[in-house]
């Protein structure tokens, strides 16, 4: 298989049935888009394929062979920032970063289809991205001055003082650098599941771990509330 992926044609290795999103972080190395749920509700991995957004850990790799993905990498040309790239980082829309890749496609989406939204058609288009740092207006702001043509026009030397400044780690999320714990983990890191009781309130007994271990290979460990150290005050 092959994916043009922001402009460039790449071999695909993993098997067809691969999510988009697991592709794109993990063979690619492109872990701008952030998987926040994995079900298609959080928005967060949206991508452009073949000029239509979509949330990346709902496509398998098999079904867009050829396809051209864009990814928020890819909307930095040259070094150059995109102007919304620049509008988000100028108004502070992207904070702890995780939705802003998918906001900024999404964005993108909406504005290659209308070319003056209005401000209620800009808050439809991104509320299928969920942003839990800014209310959402400051991003709708930033899409805004895009959308009407404003530019981002920065403080002259020596008249700063009483200014807004962009944050100091505002361009690595708004042009993807910005890595998180999942963006660095090891291939050969061991993966944490946890069980909780279905039930509200119960009193239940763990059972044989050892002999669970040795029925579920793979399994490394099994940690319960007494392998925390201190008093367990709550859960």
């Amino acid at each position: 298989m092959k994916l043009n992926v922001n402009g460039m044609v790449r071999d695909i290795r993993s098997p067809a049935h691969a999510r988009l999103s697991d592709v794109l972080r993990d063979e690619l190395k492109l872990t701008g888009t952030k998987v926040g749920c994995n079900a298609g509700d959080c928005g967060a991995c949206s991508v452009s394929i073949d000029g239509h957004v979509a949330c990346s850990c709902l496509v398998a790799v098999g079904q867009v062979d050829g396809a051209e993905i864009t990814t928020v990498e890819g909307l930095t040309r040259n070094g150059t920032m995109s102007a919304l790239q620049q509008s988000f980082l100028h108004h502070g829309a992207a904070q702890c970063g995780i939705c802003t890749p998918g906001m900024l496609l999404t964005a993108v989406d909406l504005l290659d289809r209308v070319a003056r939204p209005s401000r209620s058609h800009v808050e439809n288009a991104l509320g299928g991205v969920l942003c839990r740092c800014t209310g959402y207006a400051k991003i709708v702001d930033a899409v805004m001055d895009v959308a009407d043509g404003s530019k981002v026009i920065l403080p002259a030397a020596g008249e700063a003082v009483g200014a807004a400044i962009a944050r100091l780690d505002g361009v690595a999320k708004v042009d993807g650098r910005e890595a998180y714990g999942a963006d660095v983990v090891p291939e050969d890191a061991l993966h944490l599941a946890v069980i909780r009781s279905p039930h509200h309130r119960a009193r239940f007994t763990i059972g044989d771990t050892a002999a669970f271990m040795a029925q579920h290979p793979g399994v490394v460990a099994v940690f319960t509330a007494k392998d925390v150290p201190g008093l367990n005050r709550f859960g």
